[in-house]
């Protein structure tokens, strides 16, 4: 075992409530360099990234806990009002400062791709408003780290006693499902901000995204390229100072719409397709709708008549749609 010993000069320093001289000796302090714990000490090449729109109330907690666990803590001021910037270099964070807000794709991919170009071998994303706990990144990135995967989301759907709201719950289970049949792959959370990045993965960021569609638009793009995607438990913390940024409804339906159209494009007989007949077998429940009561009332009913015809050709053209789509697409393949 082996020890340092620490010699501590501590001079004179006046009391500041009596005005009387308080003496300190000189000691000495020994540490013990075996206690310290191995798994404390970062993995080189091991970066987290951050991205940072007003955050100063928590990003000092953030990075500095963050920083026991990575090599490097990367901040991307994404063109904060307040002290966000200022307070992340104060912790011991690299900061890039953005001009203006520019969303959270942006800034995060911004800041993935500075971390691989500077020598960043795993990159590890955390939200900067303190949901993430950062004593779960050797979690996280362990499968990475072994290379089994290549991207590992942090999901908080894994492990049944989690604190999350209802709302918030039902929203996150529709995405994830419609995450999975865009991407054809099947993840729990596909909005979780806490994921884990290989060197291949950082390689291949080249993918479109815009504000917080990132988490699924990186999902898909991912499983496009046939990169390796898991998942690990994580906990969460919604009692945070500035909570969500952006209202969940409003959150909620740009990421569904982002969905839809990722869908159409990638699998446009099963987007047009069964859209196409659940109106078919609407137009055909009205139609028989309309003939029982033209039976039993012997009267035409009109109105019903003319919504079962427009819903049953609708349905058609949707399913003729989906059909020549998805013909086109497989011409594409083919010719790639």
């Amino acid at each position: 075992m082996t020890s340092t010993k620490i010699s501590i000069d501590r001079e004179e320093q006046p009391s500041r409530k009596t005005g009387l001289s308080s003496s300190f000796n000189h000691h000495l302090i020994e540490v013990n360099t075996n206690d310290v714990d191995s798994g404390l000490i970062p993995p080189k090449g091991l970066c987290a990234v951050l991205p940072a729109y007003n955050e100063e109330l928590s990003i000092g907690s953030v990075v500095l806990r963050t920083r026991q666990y990575v090599e490097r803590v990367i901040v991307i001021d994404d063109g904060s009002s307040d002290r966000t910037a200022y307070i992340a270099k104060l912790a011991g964070a690299e900061v890039i400062q953005l001009d203006h807000n520019t969303g959270k794709a942006y800034a995060l991919l911004l800041g993935l791709k500075h971390a691989r170009q500077t020598g960043c071998s795993i990159a590890v994303m955390l939200d900067a408003d303190g949901q993430h706990d950062p004593s779960e990144i050797q979690r996280v990135i362990g499968m990475v780290k072994i290379g089994k995967a290549d991207l590992v989301i942090g999901s908080r759907f894994l492990e049944e006693k989690q604190n999350i709201p209802g709302y918030r719950q039902i929203g996150q289970k529709t995405l994830d499902l419609f995450t999975n049949i865009g991407a054809k792959t099947h993840v729990t959370d596909s909005q979780s901000g806490f994921r884990a990045l290989s060197i291949q993965a950082l390689d291949n960021l080249d993918f479109k995204s815009d504000g917080y569609d990132v988490e699924s638009d990186m999902i898909a793009h991912f499983a496009k390229l046939g990169l390796p995607i898991m998942e690990v438990p994580i906990t969460v913390n919604y009692d945070v100072p500035n909570k969500h940024k952006m209202n969940p409804v409003s959150h909620g339906v740009g990421v569904f719409t982002k969905l839809i159209t990722i869908i159409g494009y990638q699998r446009p007989m099963l987007l047009f397709g069964v859209i196409g007949i659940i109106f078919i077998i609407i137009g055909i429940g009205m139609g028989v709708f309309a003939f029982m009561e033209n039976s039993t009332l012997s009267k035409f009913p009109a109105a019903t008549s003319i919504l079962s015809s427009m819903f049953f050709f609708t349905g058609i053209l949707l399913m003729i749609s989906g059909l020549l789509l998805n013909s086109l697409l497989i011409i594409m393949k083919q010719q790639r």
